[in-house]
């Protein structure tokens, strides 16, 4: 069985209720399964014994949270990351309000530690995800489908990962 934590900071509900949606999606791949937590209740061991780790975090001032900011700086870096498939999602209150930056600040992190970074493949074709996936917090339940299908991309991508 293949693993993926799904960690994200959420202060209004909505960057929770994609980081649900993207649980669903990797649930719904055969032999994968995803649990799904807020940053402050983070479980390393839940993070170590998994093969993939999807962080996801609202748009501030055109990038991530600071919270997702202070986790990347002072936790991320006691966790044994390297090797793990990682990805991120965001979401934003407005359109271009800079969700591309939170998703490239959290890849860039990932990378640093040594995660192999999944973005969610454009080459699948619709939906496009570059990056990762974003939705808008007014209607993020409009974004639902777009967030299952990143989650059933990366547990497919996650399947591909030794034992």
């Amino acid at each position: 069985m293949k693993k993926a934590v799904i960690l994200y900071d959420s202060v209004s509900g909505t960057t929770q209720a994609a980081a649900e949606y993207i649980a669903e999606g990797v649930k719904g791949v055969e032999e994968c399964d995803a649990a799904v937590m807020p940053l402050g209740q983070a479980d390393a061991e839940q993070i170590a014994s998994a093969q993939g780790l999807i962080l996801g975090s609202p748009t501030y001032m055109a990038s991530a949270s600071w919270r997702m900011h202070d986790w990347l700086q002072k936790n991320a870096h006691n966790l044994p990351l390297a090797g793990k498939l990682g990805g991120a999602f965001a979401t934003e209150q407005y359109i271009h309000g800079g969700a591309e930056r939170v998703l490239q600040d959290i890849l860039t992190a990932e990378l640093v530690y040594g995660m192999m970074v999944y973005s969610g493949g454009s080459a699948y074709g619709k939906l496009v995800i570059h990056l990762g996936p974003v939705g808008m917090s007014q209607s993020i339940a409009e974004f639902a489908d777009l967030f299952r299908e990143y989650g059933k991309r990366f547990a497919l991508q996650l399947r591909k990962l030794p034992d």
